[in-house]
C-alpha cells in the first residue's frame, strides 16, 4: 500500500513523506533536520527508510535541513540542474551531499518511480514531482506555482492523490498592510504562488478527471485560513457535483500532527 504524509506544509517549512513496505522518500526538507527525524519518528519511519530526498527549488523552506539530514543520514538527493547550480552558488550544500539532477524520464527509488514537472516560480528550475508507487498508485506533490503549467496539467491529470497548493485569499494579500506592494505583487504573479481560487479551479479539474484524495497546501501563515482554503474548493467541487467522501476527500496540510494517509 502506498502511504503519503505531509509531515510539514506551511510557508514557514515543508516536507513530504510518501513510502511503503519496501522504503520511502522525501520531498523537500525545509525545516531542521532534527524537526525532520522526529516528524518521521512519529509516523514510524527512520531516516534509514529514506532512499532519497528530491528537492522542488532552492528556497529555505524547502532546504532549510537538507545539508544536515542528507548528509547524516548519507541519503543522495535529487533536483533540477538549474536547482543543484543555486544551491551551490548559495553553499546551502557541500561535498557531503551526494546530489545527482533528476532524470526527465524519471528515477526509481524504492520500488517507487519519481518523475518531475515544471511549475512557474521565481527561482532557477522549479519543479513538482509525480510518483508512481510499487502497488500502481500515483501521488503528486504540486506546490509553488503561480500558474497551472500544462506541464503540471497533463502529469496530474491521472493521480489518485495530489498534494496541491492552496498558499493564500487574495483579498487578504491585497489588504496586508504588513507586506509592501513589491511582496504582494510576486505573490499574485504568475511566478509568485496559487490562490485559493485557482487552487479550486484546478482541484475540480482533478476530481473530475479521476483524483479521489486532494490535499490542499503551503497555505500561508499570514494571508490564508485553513478552513477558507477548505471551503473555497470544497464549494467549487460542489458546483462541478461532485460529492464529498463519495467522489472525493479533501484535506489540509500543515496541522500539528502528521496524518498518514494510505491508498
Amino acid at each position: 500500500m502506498a502511504r503519503f504524509c505531509s509531515l510539514f506544509s506551511s510557508s514557514s517549512g515543508n516536507s513530504t513523506y510518501i513510502g511503503s513496505g519496501g522504503g520511502g522518500i522525501l520531498i523537500d526538507a525545509g525545516v531542521s533536520a532534527r524537526q525532520i527525524t522526529l516528524k518521521l519518528d512519529c509516523i514510524g519511519v527512520s531516516p534509514a527508510d529514506i532512499g532519497a530526498i528530491f528537492i522542488t527549488h532552492e528556497h529555505s523552506d524547502h532546504i532549510k535541513g537538507l545539508r544536515v539530514f542528507a548528509s547524516k543520514n548519507k541519503i543522495p538527493v535529487y533536483a533540477t540542474e538549474g536547482t543543484i547550480n543555486s544551491l551551490i552558488s548559495a553553499k546551502a550544500i557541500d561535498s557531503s551531499v551526494d546530489i545527482r539532477v533528476i532524470n526527465p524520464g524519471g528515477t526509481e527509488v524504492c520500488g517507487h518511480f519519481v518523475k518531475p514537472f515544471s511549475t512557474s516560480h521565481d527561482v532557477a528550475e522549479s519543479c513538482g514531482y509525480t510518483v508512481d508507487a510499487e502497488d500502481g498508485r500515483k501521488l503528486a506533490v504540486a506546490t509553488d506555482t503561480g500558474i497551472i503549467t500544462e506541464d503540471m496539467r497533463s502529469a496530474l491529470a491521472d493521480c489518485d492523490l495530489v498534494m496541491i497548493e492552496s498558499n493564500h485569499d487574495i483579498g487578504m494579500v491585497r489588504n496586508n498592510m504588513n507586506y509592501p506592494y513589491m511582496l504582494k505583487r510576486r505573490i499574485l504573479s504568475d511566478v509568485g504562488h496559487l490562490s485559493n481560487t485557482a487552487c479550486s479551479e484546478f482541484v475540480t479539474e482533478l476530481v473530475n478527471s479521476g483524483t479521489t484524495r486532494v490535499i490542499l497546501g503551503h497555505l500561508s501563515k499570514e494571508n490564508n485560513i485553513p478552513s477558507l482554503a477548505y471551503q473555497t474548493s470544497r464549494s467549487a467541487l460542489e458546483c462541478s457535483g461532485a460529492v464529498e467522501s463519495k467522489d472525493y476527500i479533501l484535506k489540509v496540510a500543515g496541522g500539528p500532527e502528521p496524518e498518514m494517509v494510505v491508498l
